[in-house]
């Protein structure tokens, strides 16, 4: 029974529709992206917003977001794809893994300004309603990182450990490990899962308590800034795979650090936990300028009926 104490990973990350090759990473990342659409729509929904706006926001958010997140990915580790012997055009193979949390969010958030813009709606009234799917979203994802057998930490004994594979993650399926007869790689801390169950109780948490005070001014995203990067702080600790160190610390622990400060100023800022929601989540009071804002008035009804 104890050689069953592990978790163990999958062996396939890629299956083959015909010539289609179905990547479970894109899976995951499509599955996270229509959950937090959907909590979004109605969370918006909530705050007095129109439905029908939320995509048009989170096409904006998603196409950034994804590009922003590989960008920084590649950004903060070029030797992974331009040192010699390397091929720089797996930089642009999204696909295989690789995206960077905070490039995500910072031209995610770009995005979603630009659509907010379109639509005249306040961008902190829009993230805070997305950021409890965007958190939940980041989980999923955390299931694709599982199945092409990486973001694991140090090896361990404990009953809880990982097993990983030697993963070809061109083809998607486990290979003999160098040196051995055997594709199981070791047994390592499944930070993976750490950051997956952490994401998951940010989301509720946040959930609950926007409920429960009825957070206004942003600071349902400055929570989500918050909480997220206190746990990724601790489960980076726990992370051997490769990255960059500055002053002996991973580059994403001072990255966290930054963007901790950041949420707590705002949040301090405005209101903290007295911030009040806003009356309207649109600019101005009222609906984007190009909308109706409701049926025409009886005079104007009046004036359209042709005389007889």
């Amino acid at each position: 029974m104890q050689a069953l104490a592990y978790i163990p990973s999958p062996s396939r990350s890629v299956w083959h529709l015909g010539p289609l090759p179905i990547r479970a990473y894109a899976l995951c990342i499509i599955a996270g992206i229509l959950v937090a659409v959907w909590l979004t729509t109605k969370r918006w929904r909530e705050r007095g917003g129109n439905p029908d706006h939320v995509w048009d926001v989170a096409a904006w958010a998603i196409v950034l977001g994804i590009l922003g997140g590989r960008i920084y990915h590649v950004l903060t580790d070029p030797e992974l794809y331009f040192d010699k012997g390397r091929h720089p055009i797996d930089a642009v193979k999204i696909w295989d893994g690789g995206l960077g949390i905070w490039g995500a969010i910072a031209l995610g958030t770009l995005g979603a300004w630009i659509g907010c813009r379109r639509r005249n709606i306040r961008l902190a009234v829009f993230a805070d309603a997305a950021v409890p799917g965007v958190v939940f979203a980041q989980a999923i994802g955390r299931l694709g990182n599982w199945f092409n057998n990486e973001l694991y930490g140090g090896a361990t004994s404990l009953p809880w450990k990982l097993q990983i594979h030697c993963l070809n993650i061109d083809v998607g399926h486990a290979t003999t490990c160098p040196g051995t007869n055997s594709t199981v790689l070791g047994y390592f801390q499944p930070t993976f899962l750490y950051e997956l169950l952490w994401d998951a109780a940010v989301g509720v948490a946040l959930l609950l308590l926007d409920r429960r005070l009825r957070l206004g001014r942003g600071n349902v995203m400055a929570l989500y800034v918050m909480g997220y990067t206190v746990g990724r702080a601790w489960i980076e600790a726990l992370r051997t795979d490769h990255a960059n160190h500055v002053l002996g610390l991973r580059l994403n622990d001072w990255t966290s650090l930054l963007v901790f400060a950041g949420g707590l100023v705002w949040f301090l800022r405005h209101g903290g936990f007295r911030a009040e929601r806003e009356a309207s989540p649109y600019r101005d009071g009222g609906p984007p300028a190009d909308e109706p804002t409701g049926p025409p008035a009886a005079d104007e009804e009046a004036k359209e009926v042709p005389a007889e």
